[in-house]
């Protein structure tokens, strides 16, 4: 069996605040095989942003890395220099982040902005990185690219500052992509239309995905295996469809029946009661268990184990452990 393209072990994030010391992500272990399209779910504020930030070791404080190793091809990229990092990130690594304005420079125009971190990463002269620049906004299927490649970000849509952030993100071929939320304020037609290209890309360049997001409509479509994080945990592993078909973990379960599928009614919502756990004072025992319908005693108390019912699959749960005692 092939080495995997990306391996985390153990993997700890904490933000020390005056409030507290918040623990955004706590022993987090994944695995990407190469050209993999994997995705990271949870509620919004479960630690699936500051888990990729992690990878690409660009947590600020007061957030630091505590612990853990993300091996990528082999080199943890954890004991790095810096300018080891720098050359990685937008290179081997890229990401895709969820708000295009943020991370466009609106003085700048969209093909400078390609052509500078193709010049960075590939050290190409002014003219060639032009050219790649241009290349790039052709593969994301950017129409007129002779002509947008003048624009300015303020002048596009967000679906096309959408496209300009992942030609950016493709511009120097990286192995690994890191999606995070890359549909977030869109309307449904440009979120089909973004994934689809994701997905054409991933293929045509033979690179591996990371997707974040809260949306199990895309991941059912897109992806080939889950993680499912909570309160800055992985609860649970499968590939897509035994997960759907068979979810092992209780907050997994709640998740796809809060989901509204096309064909389902809306009185058969059902919502996940309670809410999210401070990660500055996370509960006893199993993270999920205030809000657990099917909580043991020792939920309240026990760390759950991760089991393994299954090739391929893992929950941590204290139901799972019963059932398999």
């Amino acid at each position: 069996m092939d080495a995997p393209l990306l391996q985390v072990e153990g993997l700890t994030t904490h933000l020390f605040t005056d409030a507290g010391t918040v623990r955004a992500v706590e022993g987090v272990s994944l695995t990407i095989g190469r050209g993999e399209a994997v995705a990271l779910v949870g509620e919004s504020g479960c630690g699936k942003s500051m888990t990729a930030l992690s990878l690409m070791r660009l947590v600020r404080p007061p957030g630091r890395i505590l612990g853990g190793r993300v091996e990528f091809e082999g080199r943890n990229l954890l004991d790095l220099r810096e300018e080891e990092m720098r050359r990685l990130r937008g290179g081997d690594i890229a990401m895709i982040f969820q708000d295009p304005m943020t991370f466009l420079n609106p003085l700048m125009r969209v093909g400078d902005q390609i052509a500078e971190a193709v010049r960075l990463h590939q050290g190409l002269d002014s003219r060639a990185a032009w050219r790649a620049a241009l290349a790039a906004l052709e593969l994301v299927r950017i129409p007129a690219p002779d002509s947008v490649i003048e624009y300015y970000p303020h002048q596009l849509s967000g679906g096309m500052r959408q496209r300009v952030l992942i030609a950016m993100a493709i511009s120097s071929r990286p192995s690994l992509l890191i999606a995070d939320e890359p549909t977030t304020a869109l309307d449904v037609t440009v979120q089909a239309q973004i994934m689809e290209l994701l997905g054409d890309i991933r293929r045509e360049l033979g690179s591996a995905m990371l997707l974040i997001t809260h949306d199990l409509g895309l991941v059912a479509e897109y992806c080939d295996r889950i993680y499912v994080m909570y309160a800055g945990q992985i609860v649970e592993e499968a590939d897509v469809g035994p997960l759907f078909a068979s979810p092992q973990h209780p907050y997994t379960r709640a998740l796809l029946k809060s989901t509204l599928g096309p064909d389902a009614r809306v009185d058969a919502f059902e919502s996940i009661s309670g809410q999210p756990p401070d990660l500055a004072r996370p509960p006893a025992g199993c993270r999920f268990h205030p809000r657990c319908p099917e909580a043991l005693a020792r939920c309240a108390h026990d760390e759950p184990p991760v089991i393994r019912p299954a090739a391929g699959r893992q929950a941590r749960c204290w139901l799972l452990a019963q059932d398999a005692a």
